[in-house]
């Protein structure tokens, strides 16, 4: 015959057991990364000199800030030596230009690296044809000769430099990026 008092002590010890797990289970869950919804868009922009990109958004609840994300390679049009390792490199490959002629950095652009490649990521003040200025961040990475130039455009520029970078080191992009570097 089981006692009352040694069996309530072991439902006890079993249910702290499973509250424990449970514990556990939501800390490691917590502790991983939510991936970010991102969903592909019409590109917006006329036809130029180097085609249509991609376009994606991600919604605030997801990324932090609503953001507008433009993707395209630029082949043979990067600085074979240097890559974008300066402001300068990055101003000149960039796709501002499909926002507005007119654009200035508001800081000093810092360095970046998405799957194998390095780049520049810099934050900007761009002047809309009949609209307010808007804050937008060119990110730039190479291989070799050619460019991925990514135009992100958001109000918390913070925010949206970790959700783009996030998700152009994702799967989705690096293998999309092989597949247009010929890799």
């Amino acid at each position: 015959m089981i006692r009352p008092t040694i069996l309530i002590l072991a439902l006890g010890v079993a249910f702290a057991g499973d509250a424990a797990m449970s514990g556990v289970a939501q800390r490691a869950s917590a502790a991983e990364p939510a991936r970010a919804a991102w969903s592909e868009v019409k590109w917006p922009f006329p036809i130029d000199q180097w085609g249509v990109g991609r376009a994606f958004r991600c919604p605030a609840a997801e990324c932090g800030t609503d953001i507008a994300l433009y993707l395209r390679p630029k082949l043979g049009f990067c600085n074979c030596a240097t890559g974008v390792s300066d402001d300068a490199e990055l101003d000149r490959v960039g796709d501002l230009e499909l926002l507005s002629a007119k654009f200035k950095g508001l800081r000093d652009g810092r360095p970046i690296t998405v799957g194998w490649m390095n780049g520049r990521s810099r934050p900007y003040e761009v002047t809309m044809p009949y609209a307010a200025p808007r804050t937008a961040l060119a990110i730039g990475f190479n291989d070799k000769c050619d460019v991925v130039v990514a135009t992100v455009v958001a109000t918390d520029v913070p925010a949206a430099e970790r959700a783009a970078l996030a998700f152009l080191n994702g799967d989705l992009v690096r293998r999309w990026v092989e597949k247009e570097l010929g890799l």
